[in-house]
């Protein structure tokens, strides 16, 4: 690889320090580095990170924070198809797999073409208030569905390909991507998945009922939840967020449509473990 894309959270590097030797170090070996600052964009064309900022021939992003860092920089450049690596400045995380003592090393793989692709898979959620669309964005972990204001449950009705699944009382409920599924939805009881299978996951978040699991579903099927009413009829609020980052206000009888989108995220592994072992060392860490 010889040209580089450094996006990197300034909280996690306030003086960019680390972003200057990680720039340095690849420019000294003759490689093409430019730096991008991830902040927030409110209403804008973008989450954190400009994609327009970005060279048409780059080959690789490298993102600097923690795995939440990723999650948003791989929402906003997906669509330019450029695979990123994850460099951990904070806990432990799953998806950025190359931490402070490894980086040089991991710098060296990548100028030598040693490394691997994965693709993850991605939903889309849409919001709907009868056919008005109120909203809609992308996530590579989640689309969490939650209670808007009182501590109180709502019911959520969930469809799969227009059909009727079930009906119950809960917080929440998480429909996950397999990346995800190491995330909210495994805190919240669901089943851990390989990170490169295609797949949904369904996981309810406190439900107020002993026989409620997590139910997993082909990556073609298309999930519906819409928000029911609360009690004695009344009209509840929700939120739909993705990837804990965007969030898009329901009422009683709206709607979230999800399903697998047209884009796949580009993960850049170095370590050539495989899943197994990647899980079997966070749990023993853990």
């Amino acid at each position: 690889m010889d040209r580089f894309y450094i996006i990197t959270n300034n909280e996690k590097d306030p003086r960019l320090e680390f972003t200057g030797q990680i720039e340095t170090y690849l420019k000294e070996r003759g490689r093409v580095c430019c730096v991008q600052q991830a902040r927030r964009e409110p209403g804008g064309a973008f989450h954190y990170t400009d994609p327009e900022q970005i060279p048409e021939d780059t080959q690789c992003i490298i993102v600097l924070g923690g795995d939440g860092t990723l999650l948003q920089a791989a929402r906003d450049v997906v669509h330019k198809g450029i695979p990123l690596l994850g460099i951990n400045l904070g806990t432990l995380g799953f998806l950025a797999e190359v931490d402070r003592q490894g980086l040089y090393p991991a710098l060296d793989q990548l100028i030598q073409d040693d490394y691997e692709v994965e693709e993850r898979m991605m939903l889309t959620g849409t919001v709907y208030r009868g056919e008005t669309v109120l909203g809609e964005d992308i996530a590579l972990n989640d689309i969490v569905i939650t209670r808007e204001g009182h501590l109180r449950v709502v019911r959520f009705n969930n469809y799969v390909n227009n059909e009727y699944l079930n009906s119950y009382n809960a917080d929440g409920i998480i429909i996950a991507t397999p990346t995800g599924s190491t995330g909210y939805s495994l805190s919240a009881g669901g089943p851990v998945v390989s990170p490169n299978a295609s797949m949904t996951l369904m996981t309810p978040i406190a439900p107020h009922t002993m026989n409620t699991r997590s139910i997993i579903f082909p990556a073609e099927d298309i999930v519906t939840v819409e928000l029911g009413e609360g009690r004695h009829s009344n009209c509840e609020r929700g939120l739909a967020s993705f990837d804990g980052d965007t969030e898009i206000s329901m009422i009683t009888g709206d709607r979230i449509v999800i399903r697998r989108a047209d884009v796949k995220t580009k993960i850049l592994k170095l370590n050539h473990l495989s899943f197994v072992e990647v899980l079997r060392q966070k749990m023993r860490n853990s």
